[in-house]
């Protein structure tokens, strides 16, 4: 009883602040129109981060077994948007301002507040068929959406990387090895998308287990 609660607390928190980021998003653009989009940044962001941050804690939920989804699939994805984040977006002030970034801060949004909707309900026994539906199925077309804003928002980036320099370093001697870091990023990309093609699979086969024939029997009874 006590871990549950705890779990539907966290999922409380992440449906504030996600359904928070995701209507200031759609007030912001029906009163400033495109001019908001520049802004999504400095306008959310700082909530974008903290929500991102506290997600990590979904890894340690599944090591210690309170939370019985797969690590990898949800290793990869919080990653993903950690560094896509933190290391390509919140270091570089000049992609801030893209459109990208708030086509990502959307697509992640919508499907965040869809899963933690579910997520708090089923914590308390709750299953509507509807949400559950649109919960194992909502994430197969937008996830790769998703990946494809990821990927270029890391292609926009790479210009601002290379005229910076930022992350990139050189060891002295008697080492004299130096990481450029647009390579680590085009690196990162081949990554990218392979972990894209596996978690994909991950989520064709939890939405067969929740959405089968007998699984919906079942909830309907």
């Amino acid at each position: 009883f006590t871990m549950n609660m705890y779990l539907f607390v966290y999922d409380l928190m992440q449906f504030c602040g996600h359904s928070w980021i995701f209507t200031n998003m759609i007030i912001r653009f029906m009163t400033f129109g495109k001019d908001s989009l520049a802004d999504t940044f400095h306008s959310i962001g700082l909530v974008m981060r903290l929500c991102q941050l506290l997600s990590v804690l979904e890894i340690l939920h599944i090591l210690i077994g309170i939370d019985k989804s797969r690590l990898l699939p949800r290793f990869l994805q919080i990653t993903e948007r950690i560094i896509v984040l933190f290391v390509v977006i919140n270091s570089q002030e000049e992609v801030q301002g893209k459109y990208v970034v708030c086509v990502l801060f959307f697509l992640w949004n919508l499907l965040d507040v869809v899963r933690y909707t579910y997520n708090m309900l089923a914590r308390m026994g709750i299953y509507y068929l509807p949400l559950t539906w649109l919960n194992f199925s909502l994430c197969i077309p937008l996830y790769p959406l998703s990946v494809l804003a990821k990927g270029f928002a890391i292609c926009v980036s790479l210009p601002y990387f290379e005229s910076f320099g930022t992350y990139s370093i050189k060891l002295p001697f008697p080492f004299t090895f130096a990481i450029y870091f647009p390579y680590v990023l085009k690196m990162y990309l081949l990554v990218l998308f392979a972990g894209m093609c596996f978690i994909i699979q991950n989520l064709f086969s939890e939405r067969m287990a929740h959405l089968g024939t007998g699984n919906i029997k079942n909830k309907r009874s």
